[in-house]
C-alpha cells in the first residue's frame, strides 16, 4: 500500500530529543517510519532504534522504510502498555530517547478498508490492531443510549451527544449501522445539518468518529499506562517527547510530566507545548492540532548539574558517551 503519511514537527522533535551517535531510542508509534528514519540518521553509525506499533500494516511499511539501517532497527508489534515487554524482548534495558506520535496516522485515515474516515464509504471498523476485539460498529449498535451519549461527549467533546445518541439508537432499531457513510449521514441529520452546504468547515460527524476511534483503541487508557513505563526506562539525561493531536491526550501528557517534575524526577523541556509553524500547517493539515511536549530525566549523573533558571532551555545535560570527550 502506498503511503502519503507526512511526519509532523520533525525538526522540533529532533531538537528536543537531540539524538547522538551510538544512542538507543524507542519510537513507540513507528508508523511508516518518518520520524524513525531521521533519528536513525543522527544516531549512526552504531545507534539502535526499537520501533513498536499495534498496526501490522504500519510495521510492514516501517520495515521497508528503515531497511537500509539493517540490524540497527528492531521492530515489534505491540501496544503502548506493552512497551516494557517489547523492550525486554529486544534486549534493551534503558533508553536515551523516546517518542510518542499519537492519534491515527494519515495512512490509516486514507485506507478505505479501515473505516476511520467518512470521506469514503467503508465498514465501520476503526481498529488500529485489526485483531482487536471491538469495532466501532459494535459500540454504535450495542451500547445503551446513555453510555453512547457519554462516550461521544467525553471523548469527542461533542455538545450534541445526546441528540446524536438518540438518533443512532432509533436507527439501529430498524437495521444495524454498518458503514461509515451511513453513520456520518445519521449524525449530520440528527444535528439538523442534512446538506453538505449546511455543514460548514468541519463535518458534523467529525467529533463522533473521533470519539469512537479513541474508544475502540483505548487510546487514552493506553497512554496513561504507558507514560510511567516509558519514564522508568529513560537513562539519566534521556528525553521523552510526546506529539498529541487531541486535548485529552495532551492533558494526560501534561499532568504526567508535571507530576514527575514536581517529584524531581524530570525537568520540563517545554513548560508550554510547542506548535507547528504556519508553513508546516499550510503544507500538512494534520500539523494544525499538534502539541509537542518533552521532558529530560534528571538521573544520578545529572543531579549535580544546575537545573535552575541559569540552565539554557533544552540544554544537553546527558553524560558523555563512553570514549566521547566531554564538551566544555
Amino acid at each position: 500500500m502506498e503511503t502519503h503519511h507526512r511526519p509532523v514537527m520533525v525538526e522540533e522533535v529532533l531538537g528536543l530529543l537531540a539524538p547522538r551517535p551510538g544512542e538507543t531510542f524507542l519510537d513507540a508509534t513507528v508508523g511508516a517510519g518518518g520520524h524513525a528514519v531521521e533519528i536513525l540518521g543522527r544516531t549512526a553509525p552504531d545507534g539502535l532504534l526499537v520501533g513498536i506499533d499495534r498496526d501490522p500494516v504500519a510495521l510492514g511499511l516501517a520495515a521497508s522504510m528503515l531497511a537500509p539501517s539493517g540490524s540497527r532497527v528492531r521492530l515489534c508489534r505491540a501496544t503502548f502498555d506493552g512497551l516494557a515487554r517489547a523492550l525486554d524482548g529486544a534486549g534493551v534495558a534503558t533508553l536515551d530517547g523516546i517518542l510518542f506520535d499519537l492519534g491515527a496516522s494519515s495512512m490509516q485515515l486514507d485506507d478505505p478498508g479501515r473505516g476511520f474516515s467518512f470521506r469514503l464509504d467503508a465498514p465501520l471498523d476503526m481498529r488500529m490492531d485489526p485483531d482487536g476485539p471491538t469495532t466501532a460498529a459494535d459500540l454504535v449498535n450495542r451500547l445503551p443510549e446513555r453510555e453512547l451519549a457519554d462516550l461521544i461527549y467525553g471523548l469527542g467533546q461533542e455538545r450534541r451527544s445526546r441528540r446524536i445518541a438518540r438518533a443512532l439508537v432509533e436507527a439501529r432499531r430498524r437495521a444495524p449501522i454498518r458503514g461509515t457513510s451511513q453513520l456520518a449521514e445519521l449524525v449530520a441529520r440528527s444535528a439538523g445539518l442534512g446538506s453538505r452546504a449546511d455543514r460548514g468547515r468541519i463535518h458534523p460527524a467529525t467529533r463522533t468518529f473521533q470519539a469512537l476511534r479513541i474508544a475502540v483503541n483505548d487510546e487514552l487508557g493506553q497512554l496513561e499506562r504507558a507514560l510511567p513505563d516509558a519514564l522508568a526506562r529513560l537513562a539519566p539525561g534521556g528525553r521523552l517527547a510526546v506529539l498529541a493531536f487531541h486535548s485529552l491526550e495532551d492533558r494526560i501528557t501534561k499532568q504526567t510530566f508535571r507530576r514527575s517534575a514536581r517529584s524531581g524526577r524530570v525537568r520540563l523541556l517545554t513548560p508550554r507545548p510547542m506548535r507547528a509553524g504556519p508553513d508546516e500547517v499550510d503544507a500538512n493539515r494534520r500539523a494544525r492540532s499538534a502539541r509537542l511536549r518533552a521532558v529530560l530525566n534528571v538521573g544520578p549523573e545529572t543531579s549535580d548539574i544546575g537545573l535552575g533558571a541559569a540552565t539554557p532551555e533544552g540544554a544537553d545535560l546527558r553524560p558523555p558517551r563512553r570514549g566521547q570527550p566531554s564538551e566544555q
